[in-house]
């Protein structure tokens, strides 16, 4: 009996595990599929290349807006430091930006193996499946192999947290400050990383307050140097527009929304997680795990609900699930307590038996929970045998679909018309006169014109009434813009109505599931 359990769970094992080498499979064909592509995928990448450009110049994008080309950046400098000695050998371009970005979610994926096999038991199966479930979310495969900071911010908290939960303890002085080094590296590639150290210096009190201090105190130092010193050399506009233009409208339907999909995508391993945080609250001692679970699932979620936030700010927490799932199914199946002791009836090896197979289950049920695929070509069959039909695109499926607020909608291959509609744009931009105004950046880029302004920055320090634009909004009136180029609208109402009024719609170019709009300037009499 006990033989045929094993052979069984073996067998189920073996799916579950195939099930997300299948997912990983499609991630891995997303991620080809996009990393050569020339201009935005996702709203804002072009920013980031912008920055990195800047960067490698030896210059900060923390500058004034109200002059031209009216541009900054939001962003921490970390990522586009890593990425600068790209743009001395390749010039500006995407691909390298979304391959630190790929390779950044594979280390993450790699850190909570680890993470799951020195702390779950050693179990290496489990270990392996831990790290396959956080390649399968949408949210991460969403993100992952984007040039945008977020990933690269999850991969350093990760580590961190990894390194903290191991040295910690053991009063390891390296693995301390190593372990918060790479959270000062997390918070310097995006600030949503304060929630990471927030959990980690809340759990280092809890172990031992007076070793906590005195390391927290030098961890807020050397944070505290490095923003002293972005703040001076950019003479102030580091707090202006990376901290005080940084805060956006909350849209509570938006995070409801997202809480609701991040619960029916992972709940299968959600739940796990928080029974193992449970039963560390109650029974045993809280890791730094479930502290960081808690603290990533909460306040990343509620922050999801801010404007021009989404789904990745879930990412942190899904990393957090997959190592206390993974920790708490090796326990089980090595016969370690996990329940409280008064509930005699429910024993370790009862729960090992049973947990043969539902653990296995739930991994396959996880995987088709999260699945997105291509519906045709070489996936057409498989699309078939699960009975799916593309629901984003004609062609590609997604388990998420798009029916949230704040869920991006990317996700599918990009096609050859994609391809053509960007040369299209680049070639008229070429072919204008003056300067080119383009909501994305990677148009003027290809174009070889200035990246003018960064529309969602203005409309950020617009709100918080640190914008006047008018220098920009003279330009406008002047019409010295030879082209425009819209998408979102994402421009402050007082620019867009300066648009409206001196520039006309000329066409659409379909990109990507996206309608660009081409205006050029109205005659000079019109109205």
């Amino acid at each position: 009996m006990k033989r045929a359990s094993s052979r069984a769970h073996v067998a189920a094992m073996t799916a579950a595990g195939a099930a997300l080498l299948f997912s990983f499979l499609v991630y891995v064909l997303y991620a080809a599929n996009l990393i050569g592509f020339p201009y935005d995928y996702d709203q804002g990448e072009g920013f980031e290349v912008h920055d990195s450009v800047l960067f490698s110049q030896g210059q900060l994008p923390y500058r004034d807006t109200e002059i031209y080309p009216f541009y900054a950046s939001n962003y921490p400098p970390l990522f586009h430091v890593m990425a600068a000695p790209f743009v001395w050998f390749f010039g500006p371009a995407y691909w390298y930006g979304r391959l630190l970005g790929f390779l950044g979610s594979l280390v993450s994926a790699a850190a909570i193996a680890y993470a799951v096999y020195r702390d779950g038991g050693r179990n290496r199966w489990i270990a392996v499946v831990s790290g396959l479930a956080f390649l399968s979310s949408n949210f991460v495969y969403h993100i992952g192999p984007l040039f945008r900071q977020h990933t690269m911010m999850v991969t350093f908290e990760t580590l961190a947290i990894v390194m903290l939960a191991g040295a910690y303890p053991r009063r390891d002085k390296r693995g301390i400050a190593g372990g918060l080094f790479l959270l000062l590296c997390a918070g310097y590639t995006k600030q949503l990383a304060a929630i990471s150290a927030i959990a980690a210096v809340a759990w280092m009190f809890i172990r031992q307050p007076g070793r906590a201090l005195r390391w927290t105190l030098a961890f807020a130092c050397a944070g505290a140097a490095v923003f002293l010193w972005l703040n001076i050399a950019s003479g102030g506009e580091w707090w202006r527009q990376a901290i005080v233009a940084n805060v956006n409208v909350f849209i509570a339907e938006q995070a409801i929304g997202l809480f609701i999909l991040w619960f029916k995508l992972h709940g299968l391993l959600l739940i796990p997680a928080a029974l193992l945080f449970v039963y560390e609250l109650y029974v045993d001692r809280l890791s730094l795990y479930g502290i960081w679970f808690v603290a990533a699932s909460l306040l990343g979620g509620i922050a999801s609900g801010a404007w021009g936030a989404g789904d990745s700010y879930f990412v942190t927490s899904i990393a957090a699930i997959c190592i206390l799932s993974g920790i708490f199914f090796a326990r089980i199946l090595a016969g370690v307590q996990v329940m409280p002791r008064r509930l005699h009836d429910i024993s370790a090896a009862k729960l090992s038996a049973v947990a043969m197979l539902a653990v296995p289950l739930l991994y396959l049920g996880y995987a088709r929970a999260t699945l997105k695929m291509p519906t045709d070509g070489a996936f057409s069959h498989i699309a078939s045998a699960l009975n799916i039909e593309g629901n984003v695109r004609q062609s590609f499926y997604d388990s998420a679909s798009f029916m949230v607020g704040g869920y991006a909608r990317i996700g599918y291959p990009l096609t050859a018309e994609d391809w053509a509609a960007g040369a299209e744009i680049a070639r008229l931009i070429k072919e204008s006169d003056g300067a080119a105004l383009s909501e994305e950046a990677g148009f003027s880029m290809a174009a070889g014109r200035d990246v003018i302004t960064n529309p969602t920055q203005l409309r950020n320090l617009d709100r918080a009434g640190l914008f006047k634009g008018e220098e920009l909004l003279g330009m406008i009136e002047r019409r010295e813009f030879g082209i425009v180029i819209l998408r979102a609208l994402f421009y402050p109402p007082t620019v867009l109505q300066a648009l409206d009024g001196h520039y006309e719609l000329s066409h659409r170019v379909h990109m990507n599931g996206f309608d660009y709009n081409i205006l050029y300037p109205r005659a000079q009499d019109s109205r």
